[in-house]
């Protein structure tokens, strides 16, 4: 059986069922509490261009642009969720924000100094776009929030995304990004011991790249592949990647959530580092 790849979770997000739950998410929930609050705290300056990966249909993009962020660049490599994020930035008077379509970890050479240019004449449909280089600038921030980057198969692909990041931002920049804990309850230990054992027998989905990696699907969200780390991996990555880890802390301790954003997200961790 073929292994998950970039290519079945692209195909997951741009499935009809998926953008259509993560649209409507866009269109009515903006940022959560917690992301708000720690990115007000980490991201002190509104000027400072921003660089926003597995930006999907735009909910935080927008949210970003709610609060005030005016330098933003976003980035998807679904092809669908992006046009969605393109117009609904449009609608809201966001034409300012950047949308690139890429992947995380192979960002283009020069993903620092690209800009969307408008076509002279009629206002560009969401689609549309073309890029031309700037000069002399490097990102002082980087979110991947909605354990984005999680949902990238493969330990070494979520490193090469790390690393990817980290060359697009200034030497001390911020990166906030979310995971699913797998041991974060009693319950949840415990099946992940029964997981362990089935990888030691050779009796685990043969589709999963690594062990922590669960593959599902739900009524109204579609397939969705996701890895589920614990902390040490996590500092890990981080440390070989070459960001410094800041703060970490699981999304209720750092706020109360409406109950619309418990239902959309199930409970995960958030992290900051910092480009060393």
């Amino acid at each position: 059986m073929t292994k998950i790849s970039s290519t079945t979770v692209r195909d997951d997000f741009n499935d009809p069922v998926a953008v259509v739950h993560y649209a409507r998410a866009a269109h009515f929930m903006g940022l959560w509490a917690s992301e708000k609050v720690l990115v007000e705290r980490h991201f002190t300056d509104l000027s400072a261009p921003l660089l926003e990966a597995g930006c999907g249909a735009g909910r935080a993009t927008i949210g970003l642009w709610d609060a005030g962020y005016r330098n933003l660049t976003a980035f998807d490599f679904a092809g669908e969720l992006l046009d969605q994020a393109r117009s609904l930035a449009a609608t809201r008077g966001a034409d300012a924000i950047r949308f690139l379509h890429a992947d995380a970890t192979a960002l283009p050479p020069d993903i620092c100094h690209v800009l969307r240019d408008k076509p002279s004449g009629s206002p560009p449909k969401p689609s549309e776009g073309t890029c031309h280089v700037l000069r002399d600038k490097l990102f002082g921030g980087a979110l991947f929030l909605f354990n984005g980057l999680m949902q990238i198969p493969g330990r070494e692909n979520r490193r090469a995304a790390l690393r990817e990041l980290r060359r697009a931002c200034a030497p001390g920049a911020p990166l906030l990004f979310s995971t699913h804990d797998r041991d974060q309850t009693q319950v949840e230990r415990a099946l992940w011991r029964l997981e362990a054992l089935r990888w030691e027998r050779g009796e685990q989905d043969p589709r999963l790249v690594d062990f922590g990696d669960r593959y599902f699907e739900e009524a109204g969200t579609g397939r969705t592949f996701m890895h589920l780390p614990d902390r040490a991996e996590i500092l890990a990555d981080l440390a070989a990647t070459g960001w410094a880890h800041t703060f970490d802390a699981l999304r209720k301790t750092v706020a109360a959530e409406s109950r619309a954003v418990r239902d959309f997200s199930d409970e995960c961790r958030f992290w900051v580092a910092h480009k060393n």
